[in-house]
């Protein structure tokens, strides 16, 4: 189901708590308000539709991924952009990395490590930065 975007700085700014096989319906949601905004969105973390679970859904091309509590366990290739956010107004600069690895759950609940690099990877490193509390 679509949810409402979340644009309270100060709940944005909390922790989220790890998700578990019982937040599968969390993971549909994502996966669904990520869809009905794509034509100014590419990725989301449930906190954005006032979850705070450790969710993040990312548009892949044709696709969007839903990853269960992921974890950059690598980066390399540092570099400086400027990023929004569907919750916040603005543009904001940030250092991100050309390439990443991470650990995930798929939604079959299969444990999955995988390299990311260019657009895709600065998507999940803005997502994971949502899960920490850190707004960009």
């Amino acid at each position: 189901m679509t949810k409402s975007i979340v644009k309270d700085v100060f709940f944005l700014r909390m922790k989220s708590e790890e998700a578990t096989k019982e937040d599968m319906n969390v993971v549909q949601d994502l996966l669904d308000t990520l869809a009905s905004n794509r034509e100014h969105c590419v990725g989301m973390a449930a906190n954005m539709i006032g979850v705070r679970k450790r969710i993040i859904a990312v548009s892949m091309g044709p696709v969007n991924v839903a990853m269960i509590n992921p974890e950059i366990i690598k980066k390399s290739g540092p570099f400086e952009t400027e990023e929004g956010c569907l919750s916040l107004t603005g543009l904001r600069k940030t250092t991100r990395f050309q390439e990443i690895e991470v650990v995930y759950y798929d939604t079959n609940w299969k444990k999955q490590k995988k390299k990311y690099s260019g657009w895709i990877a600065q998507i999940i490193q803005h997502e994971c930065d949502h899960l920490e509390g850190i707004i960009i």
